[in-house]
């Protein structure tokens, strides 16, 4: 059974720095392409970055380019979403998925087919 358990969400004041971690197990971790999205009640998901398999080239969504940076470490099967520069905007629950290809436009993420697994998310407030 393929897992996908986030973790480093919580309440962080604005112009601060959070770091997400995401566990998959049950799969094979290096045949997947790896993303965070977000989610605000009521609007749609979106995708904020992606890491592709092979080479690790990374794509950002416009709202966190030069603010996040996300990584993975293949041996334990983990991916990173580190975060700085925390706005209240950026106020959501944060889940890790696995895709087969980082869509993107140049160096900027645009998800358009559904990822393969889902986590279960982990809350980030950015608040005063």
């Amino acid at each position: 059974q393929v897992q996908l358990v986030e973790s480093g969400g919580g309440l962080v004041q604005p112009g601060g720095s959070l770091r997400l971690s995401c566990a998959v197990s049950g799969t094979t971790f290096d045949h997947y392409g790896m993303s965070w999205f977000r989610q605000v009640p009521g609007k749609e998901r979106e995708g904020v970055s992606c890491i592709s398999k092979g080479d690790g080239s990374t794509y950002y969504a416009e709202s966190v380019k030069g603010r996040f940076t996300i990584s993975r470490d293949n041996a334990k099967s983990v991916v990173s979403l580190q975060m700085h520069m925390l706005k209240p905007e950026d106020t959501a629950v944060y889940y890790c998925a696995t895709v087969r290809v980082c869509e993107s436009r140049g160096s900027t993420y645009t998800p358009n087919n559904p990822p393969v697994h889902w986590g279960q998310g982990t809350p980030v407030t950015v608040s005063s």
